[in-house]
């Protein structure tokens, strides 16, 4: 990264860290003064199964990813793109997880008795 790019990318992130920290302070907050508990045991539920099944998803999808790897470079003789930039593979993998996480949670809270 170039020496002038990098303190606006700085800039740039602890601008998001603190708008997401508002947000989730706000959220709490407003929870709070509603009365509602924040945990009852149908949330509890739902977050459980939401985090099994994202759990096994992104298992699932690193291990699609070696094989992948495994494949490309033994059979094809051709790097895995990550082989270069050996984050993105990581980075994409807990984006996988983490939006699945969300989406189930999302699915199972509007779904109703589970």
């Amino acid at each position: 990264m170039t020496d002038q790019a990098w303190p606006s990318m700085a800039v740039g992130i602890l601008a998001t860290i603190v708008i997401i920290g508002i947000f989730v302070i706000w959220s709490i907050l407003k929870d709070r003064s509603s009365g509602f508990p924040a945990k009852d045991e149908r949330t509890q539920k739902v977050s459980g199964m939401a985090a099994t099944y994202a759990f096994y998803i992104g298992s699932y999808f690193m291990l699609a990813l070696m094989l992948t790897n495994i494949l490309s470079q033994e059979l094809l003789g051709v790097p895995f793109p990550g082989e270069r930039y050996q984050g993105y593979p990581l980075i994409v993998s807990v984006i996988v997880q983490s939006l699945t996480f969300i989406g189930f949670r999302l699915y199972f809270d509007r779904k109703g008795d589970l």
